[in-house]
């Protein structure tokens, strides 16, 4: 196994040192296995929830809390993990990371009470955003600079082939054997993951400096918190109309409780492409594709808000919404060049960010929809975020020009 220090790039490392590109290819599916089993736990359990319910004896709605628990989990444990694990190098974070993540699944599938199992719901959310950060970390600096994005994206596909195959495959045995049984395949992936890390992952020091006080200095840098801002108000559209799907499609568009799960492949597919097309603007101009995928979505989520009474229009923008992930590698590999030495909490934080644009954009749209305007008037709700978002990019914008100028 080769033991080049992942803390350099690749540009900066003689040709005889440098990982070969099947080492590479090795380490972004060791690093995407444990995304695509992190996004599988997240979202098989909106599709089980009814048989949570079941077993616990506790409401639907109330069986909810445990999707809120795990989100608290991502927003807190992302920037949290990234400075107390500041004096830890990136493979053992890592490791540890998935480590928590296997155990909390598993135990989540033996939890005997709603409430232990909500509270190990939350503890499997602590290593989600911190996993991702260190990940895009370990999978960036392995390749040239103009190879960053791609690289970033080969890792977040692993969350994104979740949407399309780990989470429909989870619901369904989860729904034909057990729920548990969904979690406990969840963990084991994690398992894997961790076999496959440590084989594959390089070892690597810990960079000269890095402490608690130099991470935390990340938040003292103003491009770190516009990006960060960006992706929390900005991409909370998405969330807005995904998260009432199911309604607009079968009381808008009028269709069978079945084509919900066209929907959901259609919005996963549209994902999959948004993050390698995403991937490979971002590599040519990470600020376009921001800018560029912002006002995209402004468009199609107009779009979808003027056409969703109609079945294939309905169909079509679902899909271009779910492209507007494209902007995931541009914003993660962003936050890795704006946070200069303290790139660990600014990495892992962007997921937090993401997490707070999901419950921002599910409750705007839902309390449009209390107030009378249909489950279809979300697409305007998410395109006024993304307008909010538009703004905080001609800022960041701006401050770039300036800093340079």
């Amino acid at each position: 196994m080769s033991q080049v220090a992942v803390n350099d790039s690749v540009a900066d490392i003689p040709v005889s040192e440098a990982p070969s590109p099947m080492a590479v290819a090795l380490v972004q599916l060791a690093l995407a296995c444990g995304g695509f089993g992190i996004g599988t736990g997240e979202f098989a359990i909106m599709g089980l929830l009814p048989n949570v319910a079941g077993t616990f004896s506790v409401t639907i709605p109330q069986a909810g809390y445990v999707i809120s628990a795990y989100a608290l989990g991502v927003v807190i444990g992302a920037p949290v993990i990234a400075v107390l694990a500041a004096r830890m190098a990136r493979r053992s974070l890592l490791l540890l990371l998935m480590g928590i993540f296997a155990l909390g699944n598993i135990l989540s599938a033996m939890a005997p009470t709603f409430e232990s199992f909500t509270v190990l719901r939350f503890i499997t959310g602590l290593p989600h955003g911190a996993y991702f950060g260190v990940a895009a970390i370990v999978a960036a600096s392995m390749v040239p600079v103009h190879k960053r994005a791609r690289a970033v994206g080969r890792v977040m596909l692993g969350l994104t082939i979740a949407t399309l195959l780990g989470t429909p495959l989870a619901t369904f045995f989860g729904q034909s054997l057990d729920w548990r049984v969904a979690f406990t395949a969840v963990g084991v992936i994690g398992l894997v993951t961790m076999a496959l890390i440590w084989y594959y992952v390089p070892r690597d020091t810990v960079s000269e400096g890095a402490s608690f006080m130099r991470e935390l200095g990340a938040f003292k840098r103003p491009q770190v918190l516009l990006t960060l801002a960006i992706a929390a108000v900005g991409y909370g559209g998405m969330f807005a109309m995904f998260s009432y799907i199911a309604d607009t499609t079968t009381g808008v568009a009028m269709l069978q409780p079945g084509m919900v799960a066209v929907m959901m492949v259609l919005f996963g597919v549209g994902m999959n492409a948004g993050n390698v097309v995403g991937s490979w603007l971002a590599d040519k101009s990470i600020m376009g594709t921001i800018g560029g995928s912002l006002i995209f979505n402004i468009l199609v989520l107009m779009l979808f808000s003027l056409t969703a009474s109609n079945p294939f229009m309905l169909g079509l923008c679902v899909f271009l919404i779910g492209c507007g992930f494209a902007a995931g590698p541009a914003l993660q590999t962003r936050l890795m060049d704006v946070a200069a030495d303290a790139q660990t909490l600014a990495a892992a934080s962007n997921h937090s960010a993401f997490n707070i644009a999901n419950a921002l954009g599910a409750w705007l749209g839902g309390l449009v929809i209390a107030w009378g305007y249909g489950s279809a008037s979300t697409g305007y709700v998410g395109a006024f975020l993304s307008v909010l978002g538009l703004i905080v990019f001609a800022a960041s914008l701006r401050l770039d020009r300036r800093s340079r100028g």
